[in-house]
């Protein structure tokens, strides 16, 4: 099999990391949403979530300032709706009414937690020393929501340039674990 030369610009579409979601902050009376894809698991118990906020995203202070936000997890229903909180900057929007989302008010965070999302994850920031260097926060979820109609939830993952899958069907392989 011959293979040719992939531009490094193109990476990232090889390692596409999860589902995208939805993060939502709160600072000084105003919340906000914006889409990310850039996450990673990085323990089980407590869970903690890595991911990359760029400074130059309104969220990014407002993370920085409360060390709170909350992770939603949208599914293809609502895929227009959550790709336009990544096409537009909540310095100049309200997202949450431009896309008819639902702010939600947590339970442990100040950060809204979106309603229309099928599972809501607050956070709080475990570890900032990476934030300087690389936008790179390491969240710890505090609680977690799920919605028990979804069953089988057909979450929007990004391929890079306004290209997205929607996950589809499971397979079933031996595992160790439980």
């Amino acid at each position: 099999m011959k293979k040719r030369s992939l531009p490094l610009s193109r990476v990232y579409r090889l390692l596409e990391p999860g589902p995208v979601v939805l993060l939502a902050t709160a600072r000084a009376g105003r919340t906000n949403v914006m889409a990310m894809s850039w996450h990673t698991m990085m323990e089980f118990e407590p869970p903690l979530v890595g991911c990359v906020v760029s400074a130059r995203n309104f969220s990014f202070e407002a993370l920085r300032a409360t060390r709170a936000c909350t992770i939603n997890i949208p599914t293809a229903k609502i895929a227009a709706q959550a790709v336009g909180c990544g096409n537009v900057s909540g310095r100049r929007v309200d997202k949450f009414a431009r896309f008819g989302l639902t702010p939600v008010a947590a339970a442990n965070v100040d950060a809204p937690l979106v309603g229309e999302c099928y599972a809501n994850l607050e956070c709080r920031v475990a570890d900032a020393r990476w934030v300087a260097r690389y936008n790179f926060f390491v969240l710890e979820v505090v609680k977690a929501w799920i919605d028990p109609a979804v069953r089988q939830p057909r979450t929007l993952h990004h391929r890079g340039r306004g290209v997205f899958m929607v996950a589809g069907r499971e397979l079933k392989l031996p595992s160790r674990a439980k």
